[in-house]
């Protein structure tokens, strides 16, 4: 076997050298001062992470991508110069095989293998690949131009790029155990037979929170337009939009459908109504982030009026919550106690700059280090905890910071807490949702059930429904709702 070993070891050398000796015998071209200031370009990764500064300028998934590439970079850096080169040295090329023009004044006098630029280039663009596949792509004649240049001004030996590029690829894609790639197709639910279509929305009672999302923009005038005998109803300061809901549904007697244009704590108080009624839900995405929506795989007004047109519809979970002897809360999204809700409105505040995942793990970190231990019994065990969350199905990512739905219809929460009763218990949550080994850490608890029961055993604490502080109390009974919810979803 070593010897097999040695002999493919030989080979590559031989290969190496052939192939560096073929180049350097190639003729003076355009090529060569371009592959020379390419190749400083891409000096400690300066090419990839001012690519990465401008997709960040850009929400969604360029933003993601950007965040992403970055990531990879920093974790590939770190294993190439301080693991791979010090571990496995090799000597560089002699200058002499290449001919002057086409030599790095100032050679490097590390390692050769493996080749730093490939790794980077490989990992920012798989990292970029996997958000943004077209985009990644677009970079790869870019990411091979870079790798080639190595051997082209004779710094590394071809091995060391082709290795090079494989431990970025491969630290890149490992990204994906921390930080799942969301996926471009909505959520899956179960399927329901044709509602009622409103072609012009004759029937449908539209809550339109012009509050909700960009402030400069209100869409009563597009939805006036696309749906002109809708019944427009606006929020009444001071007063509850479900309440109010039910007020004028009861005042008006007729209604066919109900719908809602606002962000998700407006979606929630019309899902509430719409699923006590058994009514249809229209909804308009026209809130900040849009979390219900967009699992839903409404992405804009016109989804929406589609699938109303033709009467398009899916059945959905909701969850509820009854605080201690008041009426049970609906929820579309997540529920939690603790510090949780801070934990959101940190991460919602920073994301725009920073991405979701940075933002949720900065957040995370802050509100675990001012937080005070909460005692509970949760189904009958007691336990200390620092955060409490229930989500309405099962939530991606498991862990850090729960953005996706796979699913709308599975009858079950999603429930998730940090234990406080255990010996650094915040630092090992975090060790663990930093490398993606939550579900060996005892200080996290991840299950899925139809319902749960918390009690707080001491001073009431405020509940979080879909992000918005609601009530205070001791006892919490949550339930999924299977199938609660009719809403239209184009085909």
């Amino acid at each position: 076997m070593l010897t097999r070993v040695r002999a493919t070891l030989r080979r590559l050398r031989s290969a190496d050298h052939d192939f560096v000796l073929r180049s350097a015998s190639w003729p003076r071209s355009t090529a060569d001062p371009t592959l020379l200031r390419l190749t400083h370009l891409a000096d400690h990764s300066k090419l990839w992470l001012g690519i990465a500064a401008v997709l960040a300028t850009r929400r969604g998934r360029l933003r993601r991508a950007a965040l992403r590439g970055a990531s990879a970079i920093a974790f590939t850096s770190a294993v190439t110069n301080g693991l791979g080169k010090p571990l496995l040295p090799r000597r560089r090329p002699a200058a002499n095989l290449l001919p002057v023009r086409r030599r790095l004044s100032a050679p490097p006098s590390s390692s050769s293998f493996p080749s730093g630029h490939a790794a980077s280039a490989a990992a920012f663009t798989t990292a970029v690949w996997m958000e943004s596949p077209e985009l990644g792509l677009a970079l790869l004649p870019l990411a091979g131009a870079v790798a080639y240049s190595r051997v082209h001004t004779g710094v590394h030996w071809p091995t060391d790029v082709l290795f090079g590029a494989a431990i970025g690829t491969a630290i890149a894609a490992s990204t994906s155990r921390w930080w799942p790639v969301r996926p471009s197709t909505p959520s899956i639910a179960r399927p329901s037979a044709r509602t009622v279509a409103l072609e012009e929305g004759d029937g449908l009672v539209l809550l339109v929170n012009p509050s909700s999302g960009d402030p400069a923009r209100d869409p009563t005038a597009e939805l006036a337009g696309l749906l002109p005998r809708a019944d427009f109803v606006y929020p009444l300061p001071g007063t509850d939009l479900a309440e109010q809901l039910q007020e004028h549904l009861d005042a008006t007697g007729d209604a066919k459908a109900l719908g809602v244009a606002g962000g998700d704590g407006s979606v929630a108080a019309a899902a509430a109504v719409a699923a006590v009624r058994g009514l249809p839900l229209l909804v308009v995405p026209s809130g900040t982030l849009n979390h219900f929506a967009r699992d839903l795989g409404v992405t804009s007004t016109y989804d929406s009026v589609r699938a109303l047109r033709a009467g398009s519809a899916v059945d959905v979970d909701l969850g509820t919550v009854k605080v201690d002897d008041l009426p049970h809360q609906w929820f579309v999204n997540t529920a939690s106690l603790g510090g949780y809700p801070d934990m959101v409105r940190l991460r919602e505040k920073w994301e725009h700059r920073w991405g979701k995942w940075p933002a949720g793990a900065a957040a995370l970190v802050r509100v675990l280090a001012s937080a005070e231990p909460i005692p509970v019994r949760i189904n009958g065990i007691d336990r200390k905890i620092w955060l409490f969350f229930a989500g309405s199905n099962g939530y991606q990512p498991k862990g850090l910071a729960p953005t996706w739905r796979p699913r709308l219809d599975t009858g079950v929460l999603d429930v998730r807490y940090i234990r406080a009763d255990l010996p650094f218990s915040r630092t090992r949550f975090v060790a663990g949702a930093l490398t993606g080994a939550l579900f060996n850490n005892r200080a996290y608890v991840q299950q899925e059930r139809d319902r749960v029961r918390v009690e707080v055993l001491g001073a009431p604490v405020a509940l979080a429904r879909d992000g918005e502080v609601s009530l205070k109390g001791t006892v919490f009974e949550f339930a999924a709702r299977d199938g609660a919810l009719h809403v239209y979803r184009p085909d």
